[in-house]
């Protein structure tokens, strides 16, 4: 009598097999992140142009051993305030403007002889008394300083501003910037000449920054479209593309409101 064959079966044991959970909480991860980022752009595209300036004045000088605690945009949106660069009034004597015009003629002249076609000098005198030098940094006709349609600067435009930069962030004074576009509708989707000229005044900004110029001597940072054109003439003129540089020697016309508006910003 034969002893009948051992038969051993082995089965594999799939633990939740295609139907499993432990892909659908990475997918969730996933989706609530996906929420946040888009969250977070919702917000950002509320603030106006000075504030989006002073979020990227906090995130480029960000240092997480030294800035711990609560969320800036947190507490922007439940405060409704956001603590800025703090605008210092110059205590130190302040050197007359007779002769400034020339002076950043001259630095023109020399060191961006290749460029001074773009720069354009202007000294003007307000009805307080306050003496400002305008610097005009113009675009020309197949000659830009941005890419075209963007915020992000050429060559070119870096040069102007880093020589201008080494100048500025050796003297007392304090310095708004503008955009300015011309009369041409933006033709990048969604993008304005609002916001094209905004993010450009930003960019003119960091890069002021970036070589040298302290974030309390910037006043304010704005972009005005093509609402004050240079060359009014032609609102369609290259010249109009521009960013301006106001140079004030002594404090400007309502300073006081810029301080607090730029120490406690309420949009």
């Amino acid at each position: 009598m034969s002893t009948p064959p051992i038969i051993i079966k082995r089965v594999k044991k799939v633990v939740g097999g295609h139907h499993g959970g432990s892909w659908k909480i990475a997918y969730a991860d996933f989706l609530a992140g996906m929420m946040t980022f888009f969250l977070l752009l919702w917000l950002v595209s509320l603030m106006e142009p000075k504030t989006k300036a002073q979020v990227a004045a906090y995130f480029k000088k960000f240092n997480i051993f030294s800035k711990a605690g609560t969320s800036m945009l947190m507490e922007f949106y439940r405060t409704g305030k956001m603590e800025g660069p703090k605008v210092q009034t110059q205590t130190q004597e302040l050197p007359p403007v007779k002769g400034e015009g020339e002076r950043f003629k001259r630095i023109i002249e020399t060191r961006l002889k290749s460029l001074q076609e773009h720069v354009l000098i202007e000294v003007t005198e307000t009805s307080t008394k306050e003496k400002v030098v305008r610097i005009e940094i113009m675009e020309l006709v197949n000659k830009p300083l941005f890419k075209p349609g963007s915020a992000e600067l050429l060559p070119e435009g870096k040069e102007i501003l880093k020589v201008l930069a080494e100048e500025l962030k050796e003297l007392p004074v304090l310095v708004s910037i503008e955009g300015h576009t011309d009369a041409v509708p933006s033709r990048r989707g969604k993008t304005g000449n609002w916001e094209l000229s905004s993010a450009r005044a930003i960019s003119a900004m960091l890069e002021l920054e970036k070589n040298g110029v302290p974030p309390e001597k910037i006043l304010e940072v704005v972009g005005y479209a093509d609402n004050f054109p240079l060359f009014k003439d032609n609102p369609y003129d290259a010249k109009n593309r521009r960013i301006t540089l106001t140079v004030h020697y002594g404090p400007p016309e309502g300073f006081k409101a810029k301080v607090e508006k730029t120490t406690n910003s309420t949009p």
